[in-house]
């Protein structure tokens, strides 16, 4: 095959790259921002990246937006056994080079990466009612395949962050946690779909499913309570109420679709029984997305006593205990939970991107701040002070 005809020469042209017919099965070194332990910052280090092997797709990231769940980890001690290890799981890039079997992309395209793979062959991904690919069970190892890695750094093997590690020039990752996107598609500003605004908007679509004319509360207004708000509107909600302790975001909710919003602390009465009041009996539809266990319960009071849909959008510790009175569920109230939204990530969230490149939802309210990977520390604390909705990191 002569490469200089098929693309391939121009594809490593625009990458910066030196031009071999080989070098698409060369290990590749570049940066990344590696976490060494729990707790501490991000060093930007140089590592080794292996050519991909079968069902492997090897990706020069484009972008990578800063999700609120990579941050509650990088304090966790449960991450010290896989370190060290590339956070990061929400990005998109150009495929550098694919593995034997590769058949959902080729070198050159567009990609979106995809948290929550789809395999299409097990029993959760051919049951229509569900999302959690069986695949999903290697998020918990954070390597790419079972007892493997394809990354390097000073001679140890480093981990991927739910398999993906999107803080780094390149990644090498399954082809079921990859999709392709449209060509026109801005890498920069789509990134974000591949985790937080499919996560808010699809919380309201699929999991609550959000009817016209209803009422909805939303408490969090970060980047996926915004997603939310957005969703809802999408859905026709007639009053969005966005509850948050930081009225700096109260401004932002209202241009994405939020009819009013409260600051708890401005209420005498429990936030619960505000809205309990303001909606004569609660609101159609409530989400938690702060990630507070505490939250949960205000969240289902909130709703109407006979109907109400509570969903749990907000990232809670696996080993929490949610204490909820059943009191709240005598009369009809529903609680349930939503994992990206409950998309089947490689048939749907391309869909999502195509929907933004056609205007249908806007995602320039939720990128404020958009950094270079060395800023990455930077654009962390800028989300932890509350300063920022969204940052995208670029190479």
């Amino acid at each position: 095959m002569d490469m200089r005809r098929d693309g391939t020469y121009e594809l490593h042209r625009l990458l910066c790259l030196p031009f071999s017919p080989h070098l698409l099965y060369q290990v590749i070194r570049c940066k990344a921002a590696v976490l060494w332990k729990p707790g501490a910052p991000l060093n930007i280090e140089e590592i080794e990246v292996a050519p991909p092997k079968a069902k492997e797709v090897r990706v020069k990231m484009v972008a990578s937006g800063i999700c609120g769940t990579d941050i509650k980890s990088l304090g966790s001690e449960e991450l010290a056994q896989f370190c060290p290890i590339i956070m990061g799981h929400e990005g998109t890039g150009l495929v550098e080079s694919v593995g034997e079997g590769v058949s959902t992309v080729k070198t050159g395209d567009k990609v979106i990466i995809l948290c929550l793979p789809q395999c299409g062959e097990c029993n959760t991904c051919l049951n229509s009612k569900n999302n959690i690919c069986k695949e999903v069970r290697l998020s918990g190892t954070h390597l790419t395949s079972e007892g493997n890695s394809r990354i390097t750094c000073k001679g140890k093997i480093v981990y991927q962050y739910i398999t993906t590690g999107t803080f780094s020039e390149y990644i090498v990752i399954k082809e079921i946690s990859v999709a392709k996107i449209d060509e026109g598609a801005l890498l920069e500003k789509v990134c974000i779909i591949g985790c937080g605004f499919a996560t808010g908007f699809g919380a309201a679509i699929n999991s609550a499913k959000v009817t016209p004319g209803s009422t909805c509360a939303v408490f969090g207004l970060g980047g996926v309570g915004l997603s939310v708000i957005i969703g809802c509107k999408t859905a026709g909600a007639a009053r969005i109420i966005g509850v948050d302790t930081n009225k700096d975001r109260f401004a932002k909710a209202k241009t994405v679709g939020a009819t009013e919003c409260i600051d708890p602390r401005d209420f005498e009465k429990p936030i619960q029984k505000v809205l309990f009041d303001m909606m004569n009996g609660g609101v159609d539809f409530c989400f938690e997305v702060t990630g507070n266990p505490e939250t949960v319960e205000t969240a289902l009071a909130s709703c109407h006593k006979d109907h109400g849909v509570c969903v749990i959008v907000g990232s809670i510790a696996s080993w929490v205990q949610i204490n909820i009175s059943s009191q709240l569920f005598f009369s009809g109230r529903t609680l349930k939970g939503s994992v990206l939204g409950g998309w089947k990530t490689k048939d749907e969230i391309p869909k999502l991107v195509s929907d933004c490149m056609a205007k249908k939802f806007n995602l320039d309210p939720l990128i404020t701040h958009t950094l270079t990977l060395d800023k990455v520390n930077e654009a962390i604390q800028l989300m932890k002070n509350g300063q920022c909705i969204r940052c995208v990191l670029l190479p």
